[in-house]
């Protein structure tokens, strides 16, 4: 099918929102099977298999632990170090996967999105759960260095799936918004890899929001990661959050789900015509 060439459009395509969100729920039980086949995909070609998705953000932290405690000794963030590295980095590991893949998830799976009747929206969702999926594989890391350093939960591990949550619509909206985007604008592809890896360092991963001078404090406010990555690790080391900053974080993750959803529908079509 040439570049001109009209692309079949599902029935989705024209619909109202709703209509759309209850026809991504009509094939959930594809989508799920989609997930796993992702997760098959990831392990079927490695010796390690699932070892790496436990060893990967192993070493990473250790580098991490090395420089902040043993080379530059100042106090990063909260005791454990190591704990706090690794709660901090597998959550941000979800977030930059996320972001990498789905943006590509028109052109890594044209064939299928070209060729099936399903709605589009699937290929962004196959994606984000599947990296969720991940990181709540991984998550035995953490409790491995818990139990090493006998730290102990506390009521706030209720709040994981809230942050789980937020961070799956914000990641869902970035995916939305960016997958045509990539299609259209080729040079965006390298902008993102330069964002993510700013976004690294301005995104509470390595340290914490209370070592950040309050002139800066601002930054960690507009950015919802900032805010989820202290959701996450106050299961462990207490209440660090602000309610009202993870309200906005909440706010703003939807802001970017409804932009992206908005975007997705516009351009979708003429995306398709591209890939």
């Amino acid at each position: 099918m040439g570049p001109n060439e009209d692309v079949p459009l599902n029935r989705s395509d024209q619909r109202s929102p709703i209509a759309r969100a209850r026809a991504v729920w009509r094939v959930r039980k594809i989508l799920w099977l989609l997930v796993v086949r992702d997760l098959k995909v990831t392990y079927a070609g490695s010796a390690l298999g699932y070892v790496w998705t436990v060893l990967d953000p192993l070493l990473m932290c250790s580098v991490y632990w090395f420089v902040f405690t043993q080379v530059f000794p100042r106090g990063a963030g909260e005791e454990p170090y190591i704990i706090f590295l690794v709660a901090g980095v597998l959550a941000w590991n979800w977030f930059t996967s996320s972001v990498n893949e789905s943006a590509k998830a028109f052109r890594a799976s044209r064939k299928l999105v070209k060729s099936t009747d399903l709605p589009r929206e699937i290929w962004i969702l196959q994606v984000v759960m599947s990296k969720g999926c991940e990181y709540v594989m991984s998550l035995p890391v953490l409790v491995a260095f818990m139990l090493i350093y006998q730290k102990s939960v506390n009521i706030y591990i209720l709040t994981l799936p809230l942050a789980m949550a937020i961070q799956f619509v914000l990641l869902t909206g970035i995916g939305l918004l960016l997958a045509p985007l990539i299609v259209l604008v080729r040079d965006l592809e390298r902008l993102i890899k330069v964002m993510l890896r700013l976004g690294f360092y301005a995104s509470p991963v390595l340290y914490s929001v209370d070592r950040v001078p309050e002139s800066y404090q601002w930054i960690y406010v507009v950015n919802p990661m900032g805010d989820l990555l202290q959701l996450y690790r106050s299961g462990i080391f207490g209440d660090l959050m602000n309610w009202g900053h993870v309200g906005i974080a909440a706010a703003i993750s939807t802001a970017v789900f409804a932009l992206g959803w908005f975007v997705f529908a516009r351009l979708e079509r003429t995306a398709l015509k591209e890939i």
